[in-house]
């Protein structure tokens, strides 16, 4: 049998296993890797999605947490996986920014996006006392010198921090914290002036006046805080923050990635999940396949010019 033929044969075999896998898929237990550790937003937002999703597919889909680096060492995890359906992983903001920065050997072309999942805005907080009361007054503040002004930074970097310093030419004294956990008490206590997180992580804090919201990084005003102005009202043309989506490595049959969009978009719509993410004070936001992978290049691109 001569190369030729020979590789011929072996792309068949390829194709006819892929039609097979796609054609009675699934047939067992999906795992889904979720790159954080359990109890926090991701993890919540990746089983509750999960636990919706199993109904509609007919198996179950287990989570498994892989943590490390950020998000990379479960997503790029995720993503040396077999291309078959039965690992997917959730995905975040992460997968732009980290290969950009050289802390992770994966980005997003190593997976198929299937569907945005939520997109929830930054929002910058004070405390109750404080005597900033639009996001102007802070920055008139931090005009005044490098520094002059505390931020209780969640990560580091902190994209949200470096979107607002870029654009106003300020430079805030960032502390680091780890997560929102340790900055939004950082706040609460007087220790730092401000912090920027997404509104479900101080829901509970802003519904009980601890702490002022002087401005979410949205396009337009969000339900859970309507009255909050957006930064762009206040004359600060800033939009920035998170996003959760799931993801199947590279290869995964075309047909089974429409498969599993179908399932999420079920899941998104359920009560179940509606009500989790009212709760929690996060926003569903469906992206399908296509405008998902746009999105992240998009984005890919404008964190770039944060990390240059």
């Amino acid at each position: 049998m001569n190369k030729l033929l020979k590789s011929l044969l072996v792309a068949a075999g390829i194709m006819v296993s892929a039609t097979a896998i796609a054609a009675d898929y699934p047939t067992k237990n999906i795992r889904l890797i979720v790159p954080f550790g359990a109890g926090g937003g991701t993890d919540a937002v990746g089983r509750t999605l999960a636990n919706s999703a199993k109904d509609v597919l007919g198996q179950n889909i287990a989570v498994m947490n892989r943590t490390g680096g950020a998000g990379a060492v479960g997503m790029s995890f995720g993503a040396q996986q077999r291309p078959d359906g039965y690992t997917l992983t959730v995905v975040t903001r992460e997968i732009a920014s980290l290969p950009q920065m050289g802390l992770m050997r994966h980005d997003a072309s190593d997976f198929k996006l299937i569907r945005m999942v939520n997109l929830d805005p930054a929002v910058v907080l004070v405390h109750k006392d404080s005597p900033f009361n639009t996001i102007n007054d802070l920055i008139a503040e931090a005009k005044k010198g490098e520094g002059k002004v505390k931020f209780a930074s969640t990560a580091a970097p902190n994209f949200y921090l470096m979107a607002l310093e870029q654009n106003q030419g300020i430079k805030l004294n960032a502390i680091p914290y780890n997560g929102a956990s340790e900055a939004i008490p950082a706040v609460l206590g007087k220790h730092t002036d401000v912090t920027m997180v997404t509104p479900g992580e101080a829901i509970a804090q802003l519904r009980s006046g601890q702490l002022k919201a002087l401005g979410v990084m949205s396009d337009e005003r969000i339900e859970y805080i309507a009255d909050v102005p957006t930064l762009k009202e206040q004359g600060v043309d800033v939009v920035t923050g998170t996003w959760r989506g799931i993801g199947a490595p590279k290869n995964t049959p075309d047909e089974v990635i429409e498969t599993l969009g179908k399932a999420f978009d079920e899941a998104m719509a359920s009560a179940e999940f509606k009500e989790f993410m009212e709760k929690g004070a996060m926003t569903i936001h469906n992206m399908d396949a296509e405008a998902f992978t746009k999105f992240v290049d998009e984005d890919s691109k404008a964190l770039a010019k944060l990390i240059q």
